[in-house]
C-alpha cells in the first residue's frame, strides 16, 4: 500500500481505474433509463429498424418485446444489464444482430482515425504559428493567429462543416462531399475539427513561448550567442511544452465531442454517427456500448495527459500523488 501511495504512476493508474468502474456504472445506468424513457413503443421502433417500416406488424413487435424482455420491470432489466456489464458482455445489436463489441470497435476505429487526422491538422497549423508569434509578439504572425483564433473558435463545428462542404466539395469539386468511400473523404471532416483546435493551440503556444522567452534561463541562453530559435530548441521547448500538452489533452476530449456533429454532417461512420442512428432505432445495447466507449476514451485521454505532463515536468509527480 505504501508503495502504491509513493509511486505516482501506480497512484495515477489506480485512480483512473476507479474512474473507469464508476463511469461505466453511471453511464450504463443513465443510458438504460434514458432510452426507455423515449416516447413511442420501444418494441415497435426496434422491429421497424430491424424489418423495415413496410413489414413491421404487431406480431413482430410482440416477438421483439418477448426477445428483449420488455415485458419485465425496468429494475429487472437494469439488474440484467449490470450483470452483463460485469462480465463484459454487451450483447448484440437489436438491428444488425452483430455483437456490440464488433459494432463499437468498427465505429470507434473510424472516430479515432478522424480525431488523429484533425489533431495532425491542428499541430500543423497551431504549433508553427504559435512558436513564431511567441518569439515575435506584435508581429504579423501574432496578429494573424489572434484573428484566426477569434474567427475559428467562434464558428460552430457544424457551420464550419457546411461552409467547407459548399466551398471545397460543391463549388470547387476538389474533394468528396461525404461518406468514406475514398481516402480523400477524411480531409474535409478533419479540417472541420482541426482548424478550430489549431487556432486555439496557436494562442496557447504563443503564451507559453512568450513566458519562456521572458524567463531568466532564456536570457542566459542568449548570452551564449545562440539565436532565439536555438535557445528555444535547447532550453525552452520542454518548459513551453507542458501547458501546450495540457491544452491538447483537454481539447482532445472536446474534439471527440465535436466529432458527434461533424460525423453526422459528413456521414462519416464514426462512433458519433453510430450513436445517433442507434438512438433513432432504439438499439439499446449499441447506445450503451458507444456511450461506454466514449467514457473509456475520456479516462484514457486523461491518463495519457497526466503521464505526458509528469514525463515533461518531474515536479508534476507531487501533484499526481496528492
Amino acid at each position: 500500500m505504501n508503495l502504491f501511495l509513493r509511486n505516482p504512476w501506480l497512484h495515477m493508474l489506480g485512480r483512473r481505474g476507479l474512474q473507469v468502474v464508476a463511469l461505466a456504472l453511471i453511464i450504463g445506468t443513465l443510458c438504460f433509463f434514458m432510452v426507455r424513457a423515449l416516447p413511442g413503443d420501444l418494441a415497435m421502433r426496434v422491429a421497424a429498424s430491424r424489418y423495415g417500416l413496410d413489414l413491421v406488424s404487431g406480431a413482430a413487435a410482440d416477438t421483439v418485446r418477448a426477445e428483449l424482455g420488455l415485458d419485465q420491470s425496468a429494475w429487472q432489466g437494469l439488474l440484467g444489464w449490470w450483470r452483463d456489464m460485469a462480465t463484459l458482455n454487451l450483447g448484440q445489436s437489436l438491428v444488425t444482430q452483430r455483437p456490440v463489441w464488433v459494432e463499437v470497435a468498427h465505429h470507434l476505429g473510424a472516430t479515432l482515425r478522424l480525431s488523429a487526422a484533425a489533431l495532425a491538422v491542428a499541430l500543423a497549423v497551431g504549433l508553427p504559428l504559435g512558436l513564431w508569434a511567441g518569439l515575435r509578439p506584435g508581429s504579423w504572425a501574432d496578429r494573424a493567429s489572434w484573428a484566426l483564433a477569434v474567427v475559428l473558435r467562434g464558428t460552430p463545428p457544424f457551420l464550419l462543416s457546411v461552409l467547407l462542404m459548399l466551398l471545397v466539395a460543391v463549388q470547387w469539386g476538389a474533394l468528396p462531399v461525404a461518406g468514406d468511400d475514398e481516402s480523400a473523404s477524411l480531409v474535409l471532416p478533419a479540417l472541420a475539427l482541426g482548424l478550430g483546435l489549431g487556432a486555439g493551440l496557436a494562442r496557447v503556444t504563443r503564451s507559453a513561448m512568450q513566458e519562456v522567452a521572458q524567463s531568466p534561463a532564456f536570457e542566459f541562453a542568449r548570452t551564449k550567442r545562440l539565436t532565439d530559435m536555438q535557445a528555444m530548441l535547447r532550453h525552452g521547448l520542454r518548459a513551453a511544452a507542458v501547458p501546450v500538452v495540457a491544452y491538447l489533452g483537454v481539447q482532445t476530449l472536446f474534439l471527440v465531442e465535436g466529432a458527434l456533429v461533424v460525423e453526422t454532417v459528413f456521414a462519416w461512420p464514426g462512433i458519433g454517427h453510430a450513436l445517433v442512428h442507434a438512438i433513432f432505432g432504439r438499439d439499446i445495447p449499441v447506445v450503451q456500448g458507444t456511450a461506454l466507449a466514449m467514457a473509456l476514451m475520456f479516462v484514457l485521454f486523461n491518463l495519457l495527459l497526466d503521464a505526458a505532463c509528469v514525463a515533461l515536468d518531474p515536479r508534476q509527480q507531487r501533484k499526481v500523488a496528492a
